[in-house]
């Protein structure tokens, strides 16, 4: 096996037919790793990587830098939750660097029409994804934290390359750069036109907001300067950010929820994110099933994850949120009682679509939330329903010492609230628009101060106690059902990971509200005959887009480590992804 040494190995994925419509070629590299969502941001963190620093170091320049080159998926207004796998000790720890609800009104903001709590300033919260790189940092980075954001600011102000999916996420979103706030049409509609794929587009703005955080650090943003102007123009937008509620955020570290799978262990984000709170008990509900020795993609083994899927949903959607008991919720659920009352509902369920499940294994009593009948769901929107364009993105790298960042931050849908304060080059968040406002009992239910739930879910893989492997994705409510059919693949059925990730992606649709109705929804190379088997169980089947296209279904990123030594990238075609080493 050859290996590259003292300069990057960089390889554009593609799509062809082989073993899956989706061909992933995986990057081997000695050294270190890094996955991300755009070649300039993949450079930024293997240079920091080749200059020295650790895995935390390049993460710092690989996550900003990804927030230049992908405006509409993250940013310094959004939110990050991070993994870091520390090599010489073995532990892994979760920083939750999620959005905070500002000081609302709770009373009056309920009485906001539904497109404010949604778009513009006030669908606001306070951005975590600069506070969580500051705590890293502080605690495991080795460099200057200078230096790790130097590659971001030069990027700012040369311009990022426009690449031709990039140039697509702006054209499906042209309306909401047109629609009211000059700043962020001045930024992102040059001359008032959508930027062209080959074309560099530069934020000098935001150059200027990371030179402010390269000097000071974490006040940097969240005290003088940068804050005064996200909270001037929150009050002139009608939103609800004080100086206060910047100055006060902080992210934290905390304790990752861990599950056993067939002697893999795994380590997932905690609440308030619900990817893994989804995907994690289905598994284990799944852990002894066969498969009837064969594909994951047969009408017979979907019409089981289906079942389990539908009993599994409605009870996240009532455990999960920034709540003391969310966790202790989360624990119950995977404990062996509650999986086996998960078991046996999945098997009694007839898998015809319907609208809400009224299915609750466990005895009355049992869980200190409302139950997940229709009348209690109400128009609650479910914790796995976004937008199929909600933005986000992922990353990951790996050092030469074999510390692990596993990395998804998001602000949201794409652009945001499609606001930038004026001078900061910042695109805000939308992260009010997570959080439950027609039911007040909710575990997610909007308050001052509360981090708003969301579905994604960074995960590393163990064995024997060993890094086995990294895995995200971005893609909204087909985030926890993307890891689920990934994993299940890897580990339950041994398939390698290139195929894994390349093979058609499926996603079980949660209703919107109690009167919409459930859905199997696939690439269209989901093949025609299980497709009408599907149909034939009662599963509505729909197939919204051709294989690799990556607006419904977002791309995986990944990085296996290798029994040589050596580690594997993976980088999803279906989004712009890289995958590049030395």
């Amino acid at each position: 096996m050859k290996f590259v040494s003292l300069f990057f190995l960089l390889t554009w994925s593609f799509a062809l037919r082989a073993s899956g419509p989706v061909l992933v070629k995986p990057v081997t590299a000695q050294h270190g790793m890094v996955v991300a969502a755009h070649p300039e941001a993949v450079a930024a963190g293997v240079a920091v990587l080749q200059a020295g620093g650790n895995a935390v170091d390049a993460a710092i320049a690989t996550s900003l830098a990804v927030g230049v080159a992908e405006p509409y998926g993250s940013g310094l207004g959004g939110k990050l939750m991070l993994l870091f796998f520390e090599a010489k000790t073995g532990r892994t720890f979760a920083v939750d660097a999620m959005d905070r609800a500002g000081s609302l009104d709770l009373k009056a903001y309920r009485q906001r029409p539904e497109e404010d709590r949604s778009y513009g300033y006030g669908s606001v919260c306070v951005p975590g994804l600069a506070a969580g790189l500051w705590l890293v940092h502080q605690k495991w980075g080795g460099r200057p934290w200078a230096e790790n954001i130097q590659p971001a600011i030069a990027l700012a102000r040369r311009g990022f390359l426009i690449l031709p999916k990039a140039q697509g996420m702006f054209a499906e979103q042209e309306k909401k750069l047109r629609k009211g706030d000059r700043e962020i049409a001045r930024l992102y509609l040059p001359e008032g036109q959508l930027p062209v794929a080959g074309t560099r587009l530069a934020n000098p703005d935001l150059a200027r907001t990371m030179e402010i955080l390269a000097k000071e650090g974490r006040d940097g943003f969240y005290r003088g300067e940068v804050a005064g102007a996200i909270v001037s123009a929150s009050e002139k937008g009608g939103g609800v950010l004080t100086l206060a509620d910047l100055a006060d955020y902080e992210a934290r570290v905390v304790e990752p929820m861990t599950m056993v799978f067939r002697g893999y262990t795994l380590i997932c984000a905690p609440p308030p994110a619900s990817g893994a709170a989804l995907f994690l008990p289905i598994m284990k509900v799944l852990e002894t099933e066969t498969f009837g020795g064969g594909p994951l993609r047969t009408a017979a083994n979907l019409h089981t994850l289906g079942r389990v899927w539908r009993v599994v949903a409605p009870r996240v959607s009532r455990t999960i949120g920034d709540a003391p008991e969310s966790r202790f919720l989360f624990e119950k659920l995977l404990a062996p009682d509650s999986i086996a009352a998960l078991r046996a509902a999945a098997s009694a369920e007839s898998g015809k679509s319907r609208k809400v499940s009224r299915v609750d294994p466990f005895p009355t009593g049992a869980w200190p939330v409302p139950d997940d009948s229709a009348e209690s769901w109400g128009g609650e929107v479910s914790p796995f329903y976004e937008s199929p364009m909600a933005a986000t993105t992922h990353f990951i790298v790996v050092d030469g010492a074999g510390n692990i960042v596993c990395a998804t931050q998001s602000q949201s849908l794409h652009f945001g609230a499609g606001v930038v304060p004026p001078g900061t080059g910042v695109v805000m968040n939308n992260s009010m628009s997570n959080f439950t406002f027609t039911d007040l009992k909710s575990i997610n239910a909007a308050a001052p101060g509360k981090r708003a739930r969301s579905t994604i879910g960074p995960t590393i893989v163990l064995r024997d106690s060993r890094p086995e492997l990294a895995i995200g994705i971005p893609g909204s409510s087909r985030i926890p059902t993307a890891l689920l059919q990934v994993l299940l693949d890897r580990l339950a059925l041994g398939r390698p990971l290139a195929e894994a990730i390349g093979d058609t992606r499926f996603h079980f649709l949660t209703p919107l509200r109690a009167t919409d109705h459930e859905a199997f929804e696939a690439e269209q190379s989901f093949p025609h005959a299980e497709a009408v088997a599907l149909r034939a169980l009662g599963w509505r089947v729909n197939l919204p887009e051709a294989a690799g296209t990556g607006r419904y279904f977002g791309g995986v990123n990944a990085v296996e480590f290798n029994r040589d030594g050596t580690l594997s990238g993976y980088a999803d075609p279906r989004r712009t992804n890289v995958a590049a080493g030395y």
